[in-house]
């Protein structure tokens, strides 16, 4: 296998989208948002006779004294080629070294209850990986096959999730793409949602700045659902190759019976399908079904449209220095991280 350091964007989002299930988060245009965001940013391509292999955009973080590595939702290949699976953790483990890493942390989109999931958790272990005590990105998310007629998708949801729909749209709510002059908006649902439900979310400046760059580019759109011409809910969608990612949604308690998010969704869905994207995922679940999860409700929904609950294996991390590594574990472990 053959590395390269790629440094064109349309070389590199090629080459991702040659290899299996591509990831918006090793997009090109991922990686520069996190370049304004004072990352250190590198990509890598393995190669074998000319042909893309396997793909790795590494973000690199100074905290403190220690150099940090991240392949968010990567790296990209075939898991099932077992001598390329060999040959990339090898060259991950090297980079580590070369770049003085403290930590080099993946989180591939593998399936855990799999047997490709098992063997790669195996593997990694042996080769002195260690399942991560930070686990930046959600482990489980929901799924919805793309690849079938809309009223298919409809006729696979609950009926629920039909009737919501339906609701929404007798109770007059309306969904429209979100312009460059609607970050504020935006962001403010966010907010609002974030103090409603508990959860943790950066300054108002990182959202308008995130999602300006999104909207601005090829992979985001935002959908603003309405009621009588006032906003209610919100929702951005990133797409990349064929799959589509809710990644951020939020809602004003206001109307909230007239089951705006529903319909936002779905909307969302259709334009996702418009694209030519197969799979929607809808970003996130909990990491156990129950029922006092802060997540709970967010799941009900998001299974009320038929999607499949898919758990990966997680993010895993190598250092070159474990002994180091353990002080550092010790010290961050109950470190609250925020990376989106």
């Amino acid at each position: 296998m053959e590395r390269l350091h790629i440094n064109d964007p349309l070389a590199w989002d090629a080459a991702l989208q040659a290899l299996p299930q591509p990831h918006v988060l090793q997009s090109w245009n991922w990686g520069q948002l996190k370049l304004q965001q004072g990352w250190e940013v590198q990509r890598f391509l393995w190669r074998v006779a000319e042909r893309p292999v396997a793909g790795a955009q590494l973000l690199i973080q100074q905290r403190g004294r220690f150099r940090l590595g991240y392949v968010p939702k990567g790296p990209i290949l075939d898991w099932n080629d077992e001598l390329c699976v060999l040959e990339l953790l090898r060259g991950l483990e090297a980079l580590a070294r070369q770049e003085s890493l403290l930590l080099l942390k993946i989180d591939p989109d593998v399936v855990a209850d799999s047997p490709t999931g098992e063997a790669l958790v195996t593997q990694l272990k042996q080769r002195g990986w260690r399942f991560s005590f930070e686990q930046i990105q959600f482990r489980n998310t929901m799924l919805i096959d793309l690849q079938t007629e809309l009223d298919t998708i409809l006729a696979r949801m609950k009926p629920k999730g039909r009737y919501n729909i339906r609701l929404a749209v007798r109770k007059g709510v309306t969904v429209r793409l979100a312009t460059l002059a609607d970050l504020p908006l935006l962001v403010d649902m966010y907010a609002e949602t974030a103090q409603r439900e508990r959860f943790e979310i950066r300054k108002p400046a990182y959202y308008r700045d995130t999602w300006r760059t999104f909207m601005q580019s090829e992979i985001g759109k935002g959908f603003i659902a309405e009621v009588g011409g006032e906003p209610v809910a919100m929702l951005i969608m990133l797409h990349f190759g064929k799959r589509a990612w809710t990644m951020y949604a939020g809602s004003y308690t206001r109307y909230r019976t007239a089951m705006p998010t529903y319909l936002l969704q779905w909307e969302a869905l259709r334009h996702a399908q418009s694209l030519g994207c197969t799979t929607y995922d809808m970003w996130g679940a909990p990491n156990e079904l129950d029922r006092r999860d802060p997540l709970w409700g967010v799941y009900r929904l998001k299974s009320s449209f038929g999607a499949e609950l898919v758990s990966h294996i997680g993010a895993f991390d190598y250092s070159p220095r474990a002994w180091l590594y353990r002080l550092y574990v010790l010290l961050h472990s109950g470190a609250v991280t925020l990376v989106h």
